[in-house]
């Protein structure tokens, strides 16, 4: 019964605009390591939709069998003992986004306690694990309509494919990471994989990390979702994979001409690969000067040596030159009927990202650190004008060749993208959406449309996803407007692409946000620290208060909607008293509006206490919300002591806190001392990794002020008065540990009163 409860779960992910079939492409695969136990459940939804918003398309992780084997023939896949253990829901996550995923079902499980391994792992246990998965996962394979492409190994069976081989590992943390893709792709004659490591930062459930491992290992992406600069390559090269994958697969290793001083200066490398519809010419510098010179390169037209003049490559730089690439439909622009087999870019020197050609105009995207150029080989002179980065700009025209010459300024912006257009054709017939930006989910969006002539609107239909609804209503003989429906599973911060069409041509396309009806969140709410700079909002958020005094709870609202609305709000919570239990407030299009609720506590009512919010919409009658939070009563001049899984892992944590500071301690490793926090500054003195961290589970008895806790044949206790924490151990305490320090206005003082004892006192 419960593999049919399992099953049913997954497919109720069917239907909806975001859930159709995710196709593994016959294409160069780039996937990015996603291990789903290592992150927050509540965070999973964030980080999957960035993924897909950089261009990753593939998703890669282990199922760790000791971690979903809760006990002897005893799984957990769907989050009732850790929600880190939902797998049920990850996958339908990956569905709802129409992301692929590559999937590892057996150990070993790198960089995870006994490498996934349970204590009992015979033959007849590795039938039922293997037996298990194959239930839950083998109606989501992309066969079936589901997220499951690429397995790895032959032991689960189900109908899923090997993932392409060969496959090369990058670690976005790598110094050298975008050489060292751009080197993947280029030697990959055509086939295999580019999966990225270190991404994300990785947090272990507690007790879950190997021997030797960091309890938080640091990647590209922190858990507040701040990206650091080490996560440029992986932006850069999903933006390059986004069009060229289909293209790398027919490419093949060519034998570039030597340069005509013989050699590549030091630290300089070339790879050359050629297809009959695009080429590249792939150029890393791994130097500390920069490299400025004419390239040779082998025209793939004619089979000769030839030139990129004044190709500019910075020091620590990679780029990506495309050489000869189609402008017909066969090459990386499908919508370019309207261009001879003939017509293509004879080079340019700046990364070539995408193609797109409507309305008469044909627009490029590239990559541009430096400023470069693009050889158009065209069948017509283009009318004009042309424009880089939005801005008019001439160019060169060549009658005798046919060609044009159009300068690429460099940029600034993420990943240096920049865009240019010139104008091919003056159009028969055009379309436009007019200021058409985002889509509301659950919510039927007004999408106004213009035309050239009462015919071409006549003549034209709006394309939409899948799953998606739209009715057309007449505003002029040019002008349409559709009312568009999001279906409900769509989620929020993904995007969805638009066209108008008009005798099987594209007019015009619009690439829109998809957002929630409205944003929620609870200011005040508290942030679990992970060393000085890793924060972690706990789910469902914690602010504090006064039992006596109550406290005033400020609630935040945007409006994603683009018109105003009204909001209906209404707080409850056992022994708590709201003031005003029941508001309404208006807030503008796509804007962001506060109000304060005052909450006080029955006599008696300390500690952490649970609450709801809920919210509704007069304005949109099937809007509700239901919001879970938390509000920690601390009396005056007194210490609370309490436990709440902050971290999502299934395990609680406890909780020693005054009005000044807070001190968090974990129930396992050996109770490790998580965070030691100045409130009012927000600085944690504590290190990512904390401190006493030990082996196995503690067992923790509330004292008055503090935590008595026992492990295997020790016991320490931590009591937290005012702004002082006082540490007593029956053994000697370790020498190492948080040393006298200052930072900002908050300054730490360590006092050792003996062996056994010490005082952490933060002012």
């Amino acid at each position: 019964m419960r593999r049919l409860t399992l099953a049913a779960l997954l497919m109720g992910a069917a239907g909806g605009a975001t859930a159709q079939a995710a196709t593994p492409p016959h294409e160069y695969v780039q996937a990015v390591e996603f291990p789903y136990y290592l992150y927050p459940r509540a965070l999973w939804e964030r980080e999957l939709v960035w993924m897909k918003a950089v261009g990753v398309r593939t998703v890669e992780f282990s199922i760790p069998w000791n971690w979903h084997e809760v006990g002897p023939g005893d799984y957990d896949f769907t989050g009732r003992t850790s929600p880190r253990r939902d797998l049920v829901g990850f996958v339908r996550l990956l569905r709802r986004l129409n992301l692929l995923a590559w999937v590892r079902p057996l150990p070993p499980v790198a960089r995870w306690r006994d490498q996934g391994i349970p204590a009992v792992a015979d033959a007849a246990a590795r039938r039922a694990w293997l037996k298990e998965l194959a239930q839950l996962l083998v109606t989501q394979t992309a066969s079936h309509g589901g997220p499951i492409a690429y397995v790895e190994g032959r032991a689960l069976e189900i109908d899923a494919e090997a993932p392409p081989a060969p496959v090369k590992t990058v670690s976005a943390n790598d110094p050298h990471a975008l050489e060292a893709s751009r080197a993947a792709i280029s030697g990959s004659g055509g086939a295999g994989a580019l999966l990225w490591t270190d991404v994300e930062d990785q947090l272990y459930p507690a007790g879950w990390a190997p021997p030797g491992s960091a309890f938080l290992r640091k990647g590209a992406v922190g858990l507040s979702g701040d990206e650091r600069p080490a996560i440029a390559a992986l932006r850069r090269t999903a933006a390059l994979l986004h069009n060229w994958a289909p293209l790398v697969a027919a490419l093949q290793p060519a034998v570039a001409p030597k340069p005509l001083a013989g050699k590549l200066p030091d630290g300089v490398t070339l790879r050359e690969m050629t297809s009959p519809v695009a080429s590249v010419a792939a150029i890393s510098n791994r130097s500390a000067v920069a490299f400025h010179d004419d390239l040779r390169v082998l025209d793939p037209v004619t089979g000769k040596p030839s030139v990129i003049p004044q190709v500019m490559v910075p020091a620590g730089e990679s780029l990506w030159l495309p050489l000869a690439v189609s402008i017909g439909p066969d090459g990386m622009c499908h919508e370019c009927s309207n261009f001879s087999s003939v017509e293509h870019v004879v080079y340019a020197t700046a990364e070539l990202l995408a193609i797109e050609f409507e309305n008469g105009i044909l627009a490029m995207e590239f990559a541009a650190p430096v400023a470069g150029e693009v050889i158009l080989q065209l069948a017509r002179k283009p009318v004009g004008p042309y424009l880089a980065g939005g801005i008019p700009t001439d160019f060169d025209w060549d009658d005798k060749t046919l060609r044009a010459r159009l300068p690429i300024p460099a940029s600034k912006a993420a990943g240096h993208h920049v865009r240019v257009g010139i104008a091919i054709e003056e159009p028969e017939t055009s379309a436009f959406f007019d200021e058409a930006k985002r889509l509301v989910i659950g919510q039927k969006n007004t999408i106004s449309t213009t035309y050239s002539s009462p015919d071409v609107a006549n003549r034209s239909r709006l394309r939409l996803p899948d799953g998606y609804t739209a009715v057309a209503k007449v505003q002029s003989p040019n002008q349409i407007d559709y009312e568009v429906n999001v279906p409900g599973e769509a989620v929020h911060g993904d995007w969805a692409n638009l066209a108008i069409e008009a005798d099987g041509f594209l007019l015009g396309r619009a690439r829109l946000q998809l957002f929630r009806p409205v944003s929620i969140r609870l200011v005040e709410a508290m942030a679990l620290h992970f060393g000085s700079e890793t924060e972690l909002t706990p789910e469902p958020p914690i602010a504090t208060g006064d039992p006596k005094a109550g406290g005033s709870l400020e609630i935040s609202l945007r409006n994603n909607s683009p018109g105003i609305q009204t909001y209906r709000l209404e707080a409850s919570g056992e022994g708590l008293d709201f003031f005003p239990s029941k508001t309404e407030i208006s807030v503008g299009a796509v804007d962001e509006r506060s109000l304060a609720l005052h909450v006080f506590a029955d006599e008696g009512v300390t500690g952490l206490r649970e609450w709801r919010l809920h919210v509704t919409s007069p304005s949109s009658p099937g809007f509700s919300e239901d919001l879970p939070m938390r509000l920690l009563l601390i009396p005056r001049g007194r210490t609370a002591v309490w436990s709440a899984d902050l971290d999502g892992d299934g395990s609680p944590e406890w909780v020693l806190e005054t009005a000044k500071v807070r001190a968090v301690f974990s129930s396992q490793d050996g109770g490790r001392w998580m965070e030691f926090t100045s409130k009012q500054a927000n600085v944690n003195f504590l290190p990512e990794q904390g401190a006493l961290a030990g082996s196995g589970p503690v067992e923790g008895r509330v004292t008055e002020d503090g935590v008595e806790f026992t492990g295997q044949g020790w016991s320490r206790t931590v009591r937290l008065s005012e702004n002082a924490l006082t540490i007593e151990q029956k053994t000697p305490l370790p020498a190492a540990g948080p040393a006298p320090e200052k930072r900002g206005n908050a300054t730490l003082t360590v006092e050792r009163v003996s062996p056994n004892r010490s005082v952490y006192t933060i002012r």
